[in-house]
């Protein structure tokens, strides 16, 4: 008689040390990728009426903080690629890691706006000069030639997921902060519930630092380039004259102004339907739930269908969910319609964001200049982070309820249009230069 223990232990459960180094790299970067935009955007994703009251804060005064990280931003981008051409993604992030948290430090202290700018100013670098570009390369280099959707598909998704518990757990430990019924919360305890997730994400980005220096190979980043295209800024020259470039820049541009309407999605329920701090906190989690269901789903269905093609769906998607929310149907009053909005709006949103650096793949970019093809596609398409904070500050000021928020999806809607217009336009030049190729 056969030994089907043995059996079972010859062929189905064969360890590949290969494969298990792999997976736990991917599993660091998602980590790393998620976790260094706790601080400077998660918290207020998540607990923005709170963070307004407990710094003292309007909407127009915190998109002006955005802004500031931001411009900083656009400049690191440009840096950064290059940056991440020359030196290991393992220093680079861990770097900026480790100096991410540091602002963690002063944050706890709800210092005055003015501070807060500086602060917002110094995340823009170490979150985008010294992260980014590395980040982006490094997944690249794990896809390999055949796997592109598939592995910035597992990067985001791992990423939402990360993102998703952190943010469920983060706002079952806020609520054990405040009194049964949060309506009744004074604004100390408020502070007090708010500083301690603060803590709490800050003591995470130092555990990721740590776990990026001892997963990540050093040798990431340094992987066909000459000396001279990893010492100057042959890259950019050489990237700035494609044309698929810009197109993905401005496809990038609309998208990523959509997942910055993500951050209105708790104060969207606060002001609109009358929820309190936890309540709209839960609903801002529910985008987070969907985040990695959408984004793998695209990167696997992006290597078969193609990338370009679901982007174009996706874009599809967010005009639709965005323009739900823009003519005020979602009645007050029914929970459930209110989640499978938001949920239906970030299914687009992250879909895109999913994939959409999935394009260089697409668009036949030498892996070599990797690092300033992010980095200029980077410059244009996160503009977002200088101009969206404040306009969708200023118009929820300006029409206070419902109203504004509706008129911030309508913005959003508008920009999906656009990035609509250039897939499209993204999908035919590909075509034609296959067609030249061939």
């Amino acid at each position: 008689m056969p030994d089907s223990t043995q059996d079972l232990n010859s062929s189905s459960f064969i360890f590949d040390p290969v494969a298990a180094r792999r997976m736990l790299v991917m599993t660091t970067l998602i980590i790393a990728g998620e976790t260094v935009f706790l601080l400077p955007f998660v918290v207020p994703r998540i607990f923005r009426p709170t963070l307004l009251d407990v710094f003292g804060l309007n909407n127009l005064q915190l998109g002006i903080a955005f802004s500031v990280y931001g411009v900083v931003a656009m400049f690191a981008y440009f840096l950064g690629g290059p940056l991440a051409d020359r030196f290991s993604a393992r220093r680079l992030m861990s770097i900026a890691l480790f100096t991410t948290s540091l602002g963690g430090i002063l944050l706890a202290t709800t210092p005055p706006l003015q501070v807060l700018m500086w602060l917002y100013g110094f995340w823009g670098l170490t979150t985008i000069l010294l992260f980014w570009a590395a980040l982006i390369r490094a997944t690249r280099e794990w896809g390999g030639n055949a796997s592109q959707g598939k592995a910035y598909g597992i990067l985001d998704g791992g990423r939402g997921l990360v993102a998703a518990m952190l943010a469920s757990i983060s706002v079952a430990i806020f609520a054990s902060f405040l009194p049964v019924d949060a309506a009744e919360a004074s604004l100390e305890q408020r502070t007090h519930a708010l500083t301690q997730i603060i803590w709490i994400f800050t003591g995470f980005v130092v555990f990721a630092a740590v776990l990026v220096w001892i997963v990540v190979p050093e040798g990431k980043g340094k992987v066909e380039t000459s000396t001279s295209k990893r010492l100057n800024l042959s890259g950019v020259k050489e990237v700035i004259r494609l044309p698929s470039i810009w197109l993905q820049a401005v496809i990038v541009l609309c998208a990523y102004a959509g997942y910055k309407g993500t951050d209105d999605f708790s104060l969207y329920a606060y002001d609109a339907f009358g929820y309190d701090d936890v309540a709209a906190a839960r609903v801002g989690t529910v985008s987070y739930w969907v985040r990695p269901f959408a984004a793998i789903a695209a990167g696997i269905l992006g290597d078969r269908v193609g990338i370009s093609k679901v982007v174009l769906w996706s874009f599809v998607m967010l005009i639709f969910g965005c323009m739900v929310i823009a003519l005020g149907v979602v009645p007050p009053g029914i929970y459930w319609l209110l989640v499978l909005t938001v949920a239906g709006t970030s299914l687009g949103i992250y879909a895109l964001r999913g994939i959409y650096f999935a394009l260089f793949q697409e668009a036949n970019i030498p892996l070599a200049i990797t690092g300033s093809a992010v980095g200029l596609v980077s410059v244009l398409g996160f503009t977002p982070d200088i101009f969206m904070g404040p306009i969708m500050g200023y118009l929820i000021d300006r029409s206070p309820g419902a109203l504004g928020h509706q008129h911030v999806f309508g913005v959003i809607a508008g920009l999906a249009l656009v990035g609509a217009v250039a897939t499209f336009a993204f999908r035919r030049l590909m075509i034609r230069e296959k067609q030249l190729d061939g």
